[in-house]
């Protein structure tokens, strides 16, 4: 079998004023990220894994922030669109890890939902896909509540 690992990171800053998206989920947040779609750090991080995996750029190379058509966009949609680009090279995903580095508010209540999300849009078995969440211990710019990383890492294999 031809597998492929990836790796994908996303960083955004955190607006008082902004819906906070993660993993297709609207979390209960005083602020959310500033971004030209609807900064959904995890679903970026994911998106970016997959493609780099199947050899295929980035995702401001497919989606990028100065195309109006993108703006406000649910990353879901991102994701589906992602998820075809990687299949028409002939992969599927095997399975996908990720952690997201936020200070507050805390995430293990919705980490099950993001799961459930993620596995609907990618079409794929909850059990192949992890969720977890740190904090930085109050260092640096996600200690201080200014803004939020994800890291995901995937393995692809070809049909």
């Amino acid at each position: 079998m031809n597998i492929r690992t990836g790796q994908g990171i996303d960083f955004h800053k955190l607006v008082e004023g902004r819906p906070l998206w993660l993993g297709g989920i609207n979390i209960p947040s005083g602020k959310g990220c500033q971004a030209h779609s609807d900064g959904d750090v995890l679903i970026h991080a994911i998106c970016d894994a997959l493609l780099g995996a199947a050899g295929l750029r980035d995702i401001g190379y497919h989606f990028p922030d100065t195309d109006e058509k993108y703006e406000g966009i649910d990353s879901r949609i991102l994701l589906k669109e992602t998820i075809a680009l990687i299949a028409a090279k002939g992969f599927a995903i095997i399975n996908i890890d990720s952690t997201i580095c936020l200070e507050e508010p805390r995430l293990s209540d919705y980490i099950e939902k993001m799961r459930d999300s993620l596995a609907e849009v990618c079409a794929i078995e909850k059990d192949l896909i992890s969720v977890k969440a740190t904090t930085t211990e109050k260092m640096g710019f996600t200690g201080r509540g200014e803004g939020i990383a994800a890291i995901a890492s995937v393995l692809l294999g070809k049909r």
